[in-house]
C-alpha cells in the first residue's frame, strides 16, 4: 500500500468516525480519535453486515481495500454508544 492510499483510508475512516460522533453526540477526541473510531467501526460493520445478510451499501475501494461506508458509520455509532456507556458508568460510579 502506498502512502497516498493509506492517507485516503485514514481520511475515509476519519469521515466515518466524525459522522458517527455527530450522530451520537459524544466525541472521544480530535481527528486521530475520529479516524480510529471510524476504522474500528469499519471492522465491526464489515464483519457484522455479511453475517446478518445485509447488502453492500456505499462501498469505497482504495487500492484493493473496500470500505463499506454505511456499515462503517453504523459500526462506529455502535462503538461510540458502547464507549459512552462505559465512560458514563465509571464517571457516575466515582461521583457517589
Amino acid at each position: 500500500m502506498t502512502v497516498t492510499g493509506f492517507l485516503l483510508l485514514l481520511l475515509v475512516g476519519a469521515i466515518c468516525g466524525a459522522i458517527a460522533q455527530f450522530l451520537v453526540g459524544w466525541t472521544s477526541g480530535g481527528f486521530i480519535a475520529a479516524a480510529v473510531v471510524g476504522i474500528l467501526g469499519s471492522f465491526i460493520g464489515s464483519y457484522l453486515a455479511p453475517k446478518l445478510g445485509l447488502p453492500s451499501l456505499l462501498a469505497v475501494r482504495i487500492e484493493g481495500h473496500s470500505i463499506e461506508v454505511f456499515w462503517s458509520i453504523l459500526g462506529a455509532v455502535a462503538l461510540l454508544l458502547l464507549m459512552s456507556l462505559f465512560r458514563r458508568a465509571s464517571y457516575y460510579g466515582r461521583a457517589r
